[in-house]
């Protein structure tokens, strides 16, 4: 018999066979337990002689199931948002107080025996009463034991000993409250060791265990890569995709929008500006915040990107790493929020739509966050002193918010006692939450301390409900919907070449490249609890300025010092002040087109964003305001 083929799979010895008598194929895979039946002795030896049993020793038996990858998700959602702080997505049971159904995969097991089993997770309101997020392991239908959800902080959990037999296994996570129980990750393993707690540790271990590579599976190439599909995001793929360029837009998310989307309900704000065509394709009515009504315009939304055959769009797919060289970037790198696959893309152009300015971070633009001191750039206003612009800079950024809304139903409704609420909510009550529910503090971080400013307002929202429920009449009130996704307007703001503020508010400047115009009032937040410590944490209020129309540079969309990268959104370059007002998203989207038309322009001279401005700025701007007389060219 000759070996016609031979591979490692799995780093193990697998060949193919040719036999002189009948042609078939056997496929052999050695492992340091299975058993050698088939398997001829010269055969036997030639594998341990090219490649030595020692390829297959140490972890081949361990199996580390990553939970967003689970087939049947159940009544669990995705949550991708905390990638950067805790390494992964995970999935977690929202069930606003109702348990939710299970999540169901099979995985295969390629040896019997018997493993202990680890899993990541967290109790995410600790305290001296019972966890919120508890829920169970089953395994083949036998429901382990061991309760999980309990401990402080991400880690793994014990969930005991399980028999395996050979072959298709199946997994469930059985939701045990309804209330936010979140799995990273199941590991089984046959030896004793716990897997690492430490971030990075955790980090290159999962990487050893899948054995991923450093390169990703598939490399792309485009003229523009727009990462991030919130209305800024979309508005620069059209504009881009209408003057002919091959775009990929990237978001981490099923659906477009942001926090117009569905999954948020923020409506849109703003004027349209040179826009009017193109953004109408993308924003919302003006109903209340939190209103079902945003899932119509999530429709309008995809179909309209979808008419563009030049658009290449990647839904659930979150960008991971940005790398520039001379200060440009060459590539992004992103992964799918299930399956864990990976992309690289490579383009001339970027766009960073993240909001929290996640490519410019990861390629070494400079960025600012936090409020500036008031004569940082002269932005006082005395009538609100410290509120407005602190004497001293801070990190007191606008806070997240996290709505919700409920509903009288036609018979008598029960919701649970959630004392591990009480801190935050105590005796508020509440049956609805607009813009108003938001958090920000000083000592958090609006991207580092995301996860527990979104589980704070969680907190607030269930507290506060339950209030609302002891009070006459609310027997038939029920919760219709609660965001598990935080809506930011603040966090990382890009360092452009002119840093737009106040100053360019108050006095009126109009600039040689002013591609937005906005009129509505410059809207700062603040929580209420700094002027009256009696008002709950998790409240704000705004000071409004009022003002005649105010513009934005180009030079504010496109990085100091990444040559090649071009921004829109809340991560415009701006001071916080000078944030208040085109922050909102009609005007965010104003920003994405007038990007996209720049990059038209670079690609045409092939130049760089910067030298749209030095050398192009006539034939831009006169693209730019004659943008609502575009027609729909897709194949152009």
């Amino acid at each position: 018999m000759k070996i016609k083929e031979f591979t490692i799979v799995n780093d193990c010895f697998q060949y193919k066979s040719n036999e002189e008598i009948g042609v078939f194929w056997r496929v052999l895979i050695i492992n340091k337990q299975t058993e050698i039946q088939t398997m001829k002795p010269y055969l036997l030896a030639l594998a341990i002689t090219l490649f030595s049993f020692d390829l297959c020793i140490g972890q081949e038996n361990d199996l580390l199931i990553e939970a967003e990858s689970f087939r049947d998700k159940g009544g669990w959602v995705v949550d991708p948002q905390f990638v950067e702080q805790m390494g992964s997505p995970y999935l977690m049971a929202h069930g606003i107080g109702t348990k939710v159904k299970n999540a169901v995969t099979t995985v295969v097991f390629s040896q019997k025996g018997e493993y202990q089993l680890w899993v990541r997770s967290k109790n995410w309101a600790p305290g001296s009463w019972e966890a919120p997020g508890k829920f169970q392991i089953k395994v083949n239908n036998k429901l382990l034991e061991q309760v999980l959800g309990l401990e402080n902080g991400w880690g793994w959990e014990y969930a005991g000993k399980t028999n395996i037999k050979k072959g298709k296994i199946k997994l469930e996570l059985v939701d045990l409250t309804g209330f936010n129980g979140r799995c990273d990750a199941l590991y089984f393993t046959m030896s004793d060791s716990k897997p690492p707690e430490d971030a990075e540790e955790l980090k290159k271990w999962r990487k050893r265990l899948s054995k991923e590579s450093k390169i990703p599976e598939k490399i792309k190439k485009f003229d523009l890569v727009v990462v991030g599909g919130g209305i800024a995001g979309c508005s620069a793929a059209i504009s881009a995709a209408e003057s002919g360029l091959n775009v990929a837009l990237i978001h981490d998310r099923p659906v477009l929008g942001g926090n117009a989307s569905g999954e948020i309900r923020v409506h849109t704000l703003g004027i349209y500006g040179h826009f009017e065509r193109i953004l109408k394709m993308l924003d919302t009515e003006h109903y209340p915040n939190g209103s079902p009504e945003a899932y119509k315009e999530d429709k309008k939304r995809m179909d309209n990107i979808k008419r563009y055959s030049n658009i290449h769009l990647y839904l659930n797919w979150r960008a991971y790493d940005a790398l520039s060289n001379d200060n440009s970037i060459e590539f992004v790198d992103a992964r799918h929020t299930d399956t864990s696959e990976r992309i690289r893309f490579k383009a001339p152009l970027f766009v960073d739509c993240t909001g929290d300015g996640w490519i410019g971070y990861w390629a070494g633009a400079e960025y600012m966050y936090g409020r500036e001191s008031a004569d940082t750039y002269g932005e006082t206003w005395e009538k609100h002193g410290e509120l407005w612009s602190p004497e001293i800079a801070d990190n007191f950024v606008m806070g997240s918010s996290v709505l919700w809304r409920s509903h009288k139903v036609d018979s008598v409704v029960e919701f649970p006692k959630t004392p591990w609420a009480n801190e935050v909510a105590v005796n508020y009550a509440a049956a609805n939450g607009g813009w108003q529910w938001e958090f920000s503090r000083n000592d958090l971080h609006q991207v580092h301390d995301a996860e527990q400013i979104r589980d704070h307002m969680l907190k607030a929202i269930y507290g506060s409900f339950y209030n609302e429920k002891q009070r006459e009449k609310n027997d038939s009130l029920a919760l219709e919907w609660v965001s598990y996704l935080v809506g930011k307007r603040e966090s990382r703001r890009l360092v452009g070449d002119h840093i737009y503020t106040f100053a360019d508010v108050r006095n009126y400047v109009k600039f040689p490249d002013s591609v937005v115009v906005e009129k509505r009032e410059i809207d700062v937040h603040y929580q209420q609890n700094l002027l009256d410590p009696e008002k709950p944490d998790f409240l704000s209020d705004a000071l409004f300025y009022k003002t005649n129309p105010y513009y934005i540079p180009y030079r504010s969309l496109y990085s100091k010092n990444i040559k090649n990268l071009f921004m829109a959104g809340r991560c415009f370059s701006c001071s916080h002040i000078g944030l208040g007002g085109p922050r909102v998203m009609r005007t965010t989207g104003q920003m994405g087109a007038a990007v996209g038309y720049a990059a038209f322009i670079c690609k045409k001279y092939n130049i760089l964003p910067r030298e749209v401005y030095q050398k192009y700025l006539k034939e831009y701007m006169q693209l730019v305001l004659s943008s609502n007389g575009h027609g729909y060219e897709s194949d152009k």
